[in-house]
């Protein structure tokens, strides 16, 4: 499946837009909102968790020794928190199914000749 480029926040606001017949304005608050609501959330130690979607949690990191690449020098790296993203696997089935469906749509024709 070819790169088609990251999508903005814009893009998703204009799309969404289009299908509901919202303004862009109010597309977009909502949009922020939500995002805004995910953040939140996470801050206060919550995961998130979509239905058929993923879910939004945060995963702890160890302290740990790492090497910078130029120099050689060995790092430390503290330990922190990140929010990671799980998709579910309602998700992983829908993409690989319409992958699987894409190649076999670009595969060449078999010939039994």
């Amino acid at each position: 499946m070819a790169d088609k480029g990251n999508i903005t926040k814009k893009d998703l606001v204009e799309e969404i837009s289009e299908r509901t017949g919202q303004t862009q304005v109010q597309v977009k608050t909502i949009v922020e909102t939500f995002l805004n609501s995910l953040a939140t959330s996470l801050l206060e130690g919550s995961n998130i968790e979509i239905r058929g979607f993923g879910r939004f949690k945060l995963k702890e990191r160890k302290k740990r020794v790492a090497r910078n690449p130029r120099t050689g020098e060995t790092v430390l790296i503290e330990a922190g928190t990140k929010p990671v993203f799980e998709p579910s696997k309602d998700l992983i089935k829908s993409l690989n199914d319409v992958l699987i469906a894409a190649e076999e749509a670009s595969a060449p024709v078999k010939s039994d000749a």
